[in-house]
């Protein structure tokens, strides 16, 4: 396969500045989540899907909107409840006549086929459900009554879950977990922070403030930009042996992944953390991935595709606490 072409200095200082502007946009309306905020635009220029996790009230669904209204795409919202059938995603065939008067079936899109979709506390939807966005997530594409329908380019799918949350819910299966580039964590705000957000938001939402900033195709030029930033051999190997570092069957006895972890991140994983990566580098102004832009989205791309065993889950062992040790081990060797 041919190398792509490496940008130029000009390519770089332009899309590094466009992701900027975009950074300081969603900054001013979503205050005191300056990292959230990086960490969704890196998951989104790699192509991406992203699970939010936090307590209600914290911003997440906010942020998507003001996200695409950036950006200048149909944002469709999905809320999820138990009793939401696949159908309600995917959509339905319907009964309509044509010009000669004839009844036929015809197939009516659901809100999966908009560029960016928003499922709101997707634990609430049944694993059936759920399951409905898996060929979406996956292929890009839906299949209805034995017929494929392809899904716009670009696509996405931001979900949100609550972690209190007991009573009602479905837990994701870990094959739907792997389909999410990045789970980001949403923090409660500073004190600070909370400040701020009076200021800004106590009579109007500050997204509806907001303006697209992008022009048409902008967004794929952009992502066709990060594919042509180098990873060199040594850079992949590096990355190769992360992944290796959260398998319990390859590590050493005294390993935190021998004792603490049952299964670690897939290949898919491995193709994730290096098209973040690039990203990553892309936001730096560089044309290359540096072992700097593994380590520093290691952790979102990791902490949703590391199960651990039994055991360390009584013991209340902390997953990110793991996986940090795992990273810091793997920065001192590498």
């Amino acid at each position: 396969m041919p190398q792509p072409p490496n940008p130029t200095e000009a390519d770089l200082r332009s899309a590094r500045d466009d992701l900027q502007r975009l950074k300081d946009h969603l900054q001013s309306a979503i205050v005191g989540q300056e990292r959230l905020i990086s960490d969704l635009i890196t998951a989104f220029f790699a192509g991406g899907h992203l699970l939010l996790e936090g307590l209600p009230g914290l911003g997440k669904t906010h942020l998507t909107k003001a996200l695409a209204t950036c950006i200048g795409l149909d944002l469709a919202r999905v809320q999820c409840t138990p009793d939401l059938m696949p159908a309600d995603i995917t959509g339905s065939e319907i009964l309509v006549h044509d010009e000669r008067g004839q009844q036929l079936l015809d197939f009516r899109p659901g809100p999966i086929f908009s560029s960016m979709v928003l499922v709101d506390e997707i634990n609430r939807a049944t694993p059936k459900t759920q399951a409905a966005l898996l060929e979406a997530m996956q292929e890009n594409q839906v299949t209805h009554a034995g017929t494929s329908h392809p899904l716009p380019v670009p696509f996405w799918v931001l979900a949100t879950q609550n972690p209190i949350e007991i009573e009602g819910t479905y837990p994701l299966p870990e094959a739907q977990l792997d389909r999410f580039m990045f789970k980001l964590n949403v923090t409660y705000p500073s004190a600070e922070a909370l400040l701020a957000l009076l200021d800004l938001s106590l009579d109007e939402e500050p997204a509806d403030r907001l303006s697209t900033i992008f022009p048409p195709g902008r967004i794929i030029r952009i992502m066709e930009l990060t594919r042509e930033i180098t990873i060199a051999r040594p850079v992949k190997q590096a990355a190769v042996e992360l992944v290796l570092a959260t398998q319990p069957a390859r590590g050493e006895q005294s390993t935190p992944a021998r004792k603490e972890i049952r299964y670690g991140a897939s290949p898919r994983g491995l193709q994730s953390l290096l098209r973040a990566a690039r990203v990553h580098a892309l936001q730096a102004g560089r044309p290359q991935v540096a072992l700097e832009d593994i380590r520093s989205i290691a952790l979102p791309t990791l902490r949703h595709r590391v199960l651990l065993t039994i055991g360390s889950q009584l013991e209340g062992v902390d997953r990110d606490d793991l996986l940090r040790g795992i990273i810091t081990d793997w920065e001192q060797h590498w």
